[in-house]
Protein backbone atom coordinates (compact mmCIF):
# COMPACT_ATOMS: atom_id res chain seq x y z
CA UNK A 1 0.00 0.00 0.00
CA UNK A 2 1.44 3.34 -0.99
CA UNK A 3 1.69 6.22 1.44
CA UNK A 4 -0.61 9.14 0.76
CA UNK A 5 2.01 11.54 -0.59
CA UNK A 6 1.28 14.75 -2.44
CA UNK A 7 1.81 14.36 -6.18
CA UNK A 8 4.64 16.91 -6.27
CA UNK A 9 6.54 15.02 -3.54
CA UNK A 10 6.01 11.69 -5.24
CA UNK A 11 7.24 13.13 -8.54
CA UNK A 12 10.29 14.57 -6.77
CA UNK A 13 11.06 11.28 -5.02
CA UNK A 14 10.81 9.33 -8.27
CA UNK A 15 12.69 11.90 -10.37
CA UNK A 16 15.60 12.30 -7.97
CA UNK A 17 15.43 9.06 -6.00
CA UNK A 18 15.60 6.58 -8.85
CA UNK A 19 18.75 8.05 -10.46
CA UNK A 20 20.27 8.48 -6.98
CA UNK A 21 19.62 4.79 -6.32
CA UNK A 22 21.32 3.81 -9.59
CA UNK A 23 24.35 5.95 -8.74
CA UNK A 24 24.55 4.97 -5.07
CA UNK A 25 24.60 1.28 -5.92
CA UNK A 26 27.17 1.84 -8.66
CA UNK A 27 29.36 3.71 -6.14
CA UNK A 28 28.90 1.00 -3.49
CA UNK A 29 29.78 -1.83 -5.86
CA UNK A 30 33.04 -0.12 -6.92
CA UNK A 31 34.03 -0.31 -3.22
CA UNK A 32 33.21 -3.99 -2.62
CA UNK A 33 36.02 -6.57 -2.56
CA UNK A 34 36.88 -8.08 -5.95
CA UNK A 35 36.84 -11.59 -4.45
CA UNK A 36 33.05 -11.33 -4.21
CA UNK A 37 32.77 -11.30 -8.01
CA UNK A 38 34.30 -14.53 -9.28
CA UNK A 39 33.68 -15.47 -12.92
CA UNK A 40 32.14 -18.90 -13.30
CA UNK A 41 30.49 -18.96 -9.87
CA UNK A 42 26.89 -18.31 -8.82
CA UNK A 43 25.02 -15.95 -11.11
CA UNK A 44 28.24 -15.39 -13.06
CA UNK A 45 28.47 -18.95 -14.36
CA UNK A 46 28.07 -19.57 -18.06
CA UNK A 47 24.95 -21.43 -19.09
CA UNK A 48 25.21 -24.11 -21.82
CA UNK A 49 23.14 -22.08 -24.28
CA UNK A 50 25.18 -18.88 -23.86
CA UNK A 51 27.64 -17.61 -26.43
CA UNK A 52 28.60 -14.16 -27.70
CA UNK A 53 26.69 -14.99 -30.89
CA UNK A 54 23.56 -15.74 -28.84
CA UNK A 55 23.58 -12.19 -27.46
CA UNK A 56 24.11 -10.70 -30.91
CA UNK A 57 21.50 -12.89 -32.58
CA UNK A 58 18.70 -12.48 -30.03
CA UNK A 59 19.45 -9.08 -28.49
CA UNK A 60 21.55 -7.34 -31.18
CA UNK A 61 24.03 -6.23 -28.51
CA UNK A 62 26.60 -4.92 -31.00
CA UNK A 63 24.03 -2.50 -32.43
CA UNK A 64 23.37 -0.62 -29.18
CA UNK A 65 26.22 -1.34 -26.75
CA UNK A 66 27.99 1.92 -27.59
CA UNK A 67 24.96 3.83 -26.25
CA UNK A 68 25.32 2.53 -22.69
CA UNK A 69 27.22 4.59 -20.12
CA UNK A 70 29.99 3.09 -17.99
CA UNK A 71 29.50 4.64 -14.54
CA UNK A 72 32.35 2.77 -12.81
CA UNK A 73 35.02 5.35 -13.81
CA UNK A 74 32.86 8.13 -12.33
CA UNK A 75 33.55 6.55 -8.93
CA UNK A 76 37.14 5.46 -9.43
CA UNK A 77 36.16 2.01 -10.69
CA UNK A 78 37.42 -0.03 -13.63
CA UNK A 79 36.49 1.36 -17.06
CA UNK A 80 34.84 -1.31 -19.22
CA UNK A 81 34.03 0.77 -22.30
CA UNK A 82 36.94 -0.60 -24.33
CA UNK A 83 39.95 -2.90 -24.24
CA UNK A 84 42.77 -0.53 -23.41
CA UNK A 85 45.50 -3.17 -23.21
CA UNK A 86 46.24 -6.54 -24.78
CA UNK A 87 47.66 -8.39 -21.76
CA UNK A 88 46.36 -11.51 -20.04
CA UNK A 89 46.23 -9.82 -16.61
CA UNK A 90 44.14 -7.00 -18.06
CA UNK A 91 41.73 -9.46 -19.72
CA UNK A 92 41.35 -11.36 -16.44
CA UNK A 93 40.68 -8.14 -14.51
CA UNK A 94 38.19 -7.02 -17.16
CA UNK A 95 36.37 -10.37 -16.91
CA UNK A 96 36.24 -10.04 -13.13
CA UNK A 97 34.85 -6.51 -13.45
CA UNK A 98 32.06 -7.70 -15.76
CA UNK A 99 30.86 -9.75 -12.78
CA UNK A 100 30.97 -6.68 -10.53
CA UNK A 101 29.02 -4.68 -13.11
CA UNK A 102 26.44 -7.41 -13.60
CA UNK A 103 25.94 -7.75 -9.84
CA UNK A 104 25.51 -3.99 -9.49
CA UNK A 105 22.75 -3.99 -12.10
CA UNK A 106 20.97 -6.92 -10.44
CA UNK A 107 21.14 -4.98 -7.16
CA UNK A 108 19.73 -1.89 -8.88
CA UNK A 109 16.74 -3.89 -10.12
CA UNK A 110 16.01 -5.14 -6.62
CA UNK A 111 16.53 -1.80 -4.90
CA UNK A 112 14.41 0.23 -7.30
CA UNK A 113 11.61 -2.34 -7.31
CA UNK A 114 11.61 -2.72 -3.52
CA UNK A 115 11.96 0.97 -2.64
CA UNK A 116 9.84 2.69 -5.27
CA UNK A 117 7.02 0.19 -5.84
CA UNK A 118 5.50 0.72 -2.37
CA UNK A 119 5.88 4.50 -2.66
CA UNK A 120 3.79 4.78 -5.80
CA UNK A 121 0.04 4.36 -6.17
CA UNK A 122 -1.45 1.83 -8.56
CA UNK A 123 -1.04 1.79 -11.59
CA UNK A 124 2.34 3.56 -11.28
CA UNK A 125 3.53 1.03 -8.73
CA UNK A 126 3.38 -1.71 -11.38
CA UNK A 127 5.69 0.30 -13.62
CA UNK A 128 8.51 0.49 -11.09
CA UNK A 129 9.67 -3.15 -11.38
CA UNK A 130 9.23 -2.96 -15.15
CA UNK A 131 11.35 0.20 -15.29
CA UNK A 132 13.96 -1.39 -13.02
CA UNK A 133 14.27 -4.43 -15.27
CA UNK A 134 14.23 -2.55 -18.59
CA UNK A 135 16.78 0.05 -17.45
CA UNK A 136 19.26 -2.57 -16.19
CA UNK A 137 18.75 -5.56 -18.48
CA UNK A 138 20.76 -4.10 -21.40
CA UNK A 139 23.73 -3.59 -19.08
CA UNK A 140 23.45 -7.14 -17.71
CA UNK A 141 23.29 -8.57 -21.24
CA UNK A 142 26.37 -6.60 -22.28
CA UNK A 143 28.34 -7.68 -19.19
CA UNK A 144 27.50 -11.32 -19.87
CA UNK A 145 28.43 -11.07 -23.55
CA UNK A 146 31.71 -9.34 -22.73
CA UNK A 147 32.55 -12.02 -20.15
CA UNK A 148 31.90 -14.76 -22.71
CA UNK A 149 34.12 -13.02 -25.24
CA UNK A 150 36.87 -12.64 -22.64
CA UNK A 151 36.51 -16.32 -21.67
CA UNK A 152 37.21 -17.23 -25.30
CA UNK A 153 40.26 -14.97 -25.45
CA UNK A 154 41.62 -16.36 -22.18
CA UNK A 155 41.02 -20.03 -23.12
Amino acid sequence: MSPDLPLWLLALLNTLGIPATHLAIAWLFTRLPARWFTPGRGIFRTFPWESPAFYDRFFRVRKWKHLLPDAAPWFGGFAKKSLRRRERAFYERFRHETCRGEAAHHAQILAIALIFTPLNPIPWAFLMPLYAILSNLPCILLQRQNRLRLNAVLA
